[in-house]
């Protein structure tokens, strides 16, 4: 696919196809195992999909009031019978009576917190439901940042601080444990969680396995992870609730952008307009090198180019990129796999301009559902 219809860039490009394999897939892991998978909005937030996902997912998890109001006003209009999680490290007084009102399930981080709210909540709200954030102090996380269950964590309760309290309020736990992981990694996370907090299981009506399971990319072990819902919704008699992000948005589509110069410094140099800062933070935080349609590593084709993006930011760099043929000022650059934790993260560092979203429809047309200009950058500063 070249987008040639494509009059501007940067531009990410969702194609609605690739959209809904994963959302394919990820029903077929709901039918066979029974659990309940909800869209998580921190990974994946183009509500211009909302229409098709809505059709295959129960509903959207959130953290905080913005993302639940976009579940509630964008995902549940397609699908009035949503459900929407809200949970929040922290709640605040003001955002409390609105999250209460448009939240059917709110997880709260400690038992501070829900102490704190659930009279509240319950008044404004009598058909919430309350759950816990977990921390079962195990995890492979690849790196710490994305690490919720690290030392000192932030995220959730430890069964040190586990007060029984809570029982008498909360209708189901949860954890998320997880990034970028094959089931191995949920049935390591499973032993732990079960062998520090089963006793507290009697009663509640789900658990929620959180999110980071890697289940649409390839080599993913489906099967398995059907049967450990089975097998753990069987022994426990609880719903089990599962809510991936970057699984739904996983290679689904691309950010394309334009070559603005070419020259030599040491080696040669391509700015492109677009920014690893602030397009693809996750290159720079993870960090990753993103794949290149048409490109090899550095030196495996004839011409070596190190990328570089339109910002002042010195280590605004997106990788070393070999091609066959000589770029030239206005070749367009693909970089695969954008669509989910970019869009959903990206900043107007320096002024630059956001990139446009667009779908690529399954009969082909290329819908550039959204473009940004100076009032994206103005208006969020004063």
């Amino acid at each position: 696919m070249s987008y040639e219809s494509l009059n501007k860039t940067p531009c990410y490009i969702c194609e609605e196809e690739l959209l809904e394999n994963n959302l394919k897939l990820l029903n077929y892991v709901q039918q066979e195992s029974g659990a309940k998978i909800i869209l998580a909005l921190k990974g994946f937030a183009m509500w211009s999909t909302f229409e098709l996902v809505s059709k295959y997912l129960k509903g959207c998890t959130s953290s905080g009031l913005h993302e639940a109001r976009l579940a509630r006003e964008e995902f549940c209009k397609f699908n009035p019978h949503a459900e929407v999680h809200t949970y929040s490290p922290a709640f605040k007084d003001e955002d409390i009576e609105e999250i209460a009102k448009i939240s059917d399930h709110i997880v709260f981080n400690s038992p501070n917190q829900l102490f704190k709210y659930k009279d509240s909540v319950k008044k404004i709200n009598p058909h919430a439901e309350f759950s816990l954030r977990i921390n079962p102090e195990v995890s492979s996380s690849p790196k710490d940042i994305y690490n919720p269950c690290g030392i000192y964590s932030r995220l959730g309760t430890t069964l040190a601080n586990f007060d029984e309290e809570v029982l008498k309020h909360i209708d189901g736990l949860n954890f998320h444990a997880l990034c970028e992981q094959n089931v191995d990694a949920l049935e390591e996370v499973l032993v732990a969680f079960e062998e520090k907090f089963s006793k507290y299981f009697k009663g509640l009506k789900y658990i929620n396995f959180g999110g980071g399971h890697h289940i649409t990319k390839k080599g993913y072990d489906v099967e398995k992870l059907i049967r450990l819902v089975k097998e753990f919704k069987a022994k426990y008699n609880v719903d089990v609730y599962l809510e991936p992000g970057e699984a739904v948005g996983w290679k689904t589509g691309v950010l394309v952008s334009t070559v603005l110069d070419v020259f030599h410094n040491g080696m040669n140099v391509a700015i492109l307009d677009t920014s690893a800062e602030a397009h693809m933070p996750d290159t720079l935080a993870m960090p990753y090198r993103a794949d290149v349609r048409g490109s090899g590593e550095a030196g495996e084709k004839k011409y070596t180019y190190r990328f570089g993006g339109n910002t002042c930011l010195a280590g605004d760099i997106m990788g070393d990129y070999s091609f066959d043929e000589p770029l030239k000022i206005g070749d367009r650059i693909i970089f695969e796999d954008q669509i989910h934790y970019t869009f959903v993260k990206n900043t107007t560092f320096n002024g630059i301009a956001l990139p446009s979203l667009a779908i690529l429809r399954k009969d082909g047309t290329l819908d550039v559902v959204k473009e940004f200009g100076y009032e994206a950058y103005r208006n969020r500063l004063s």
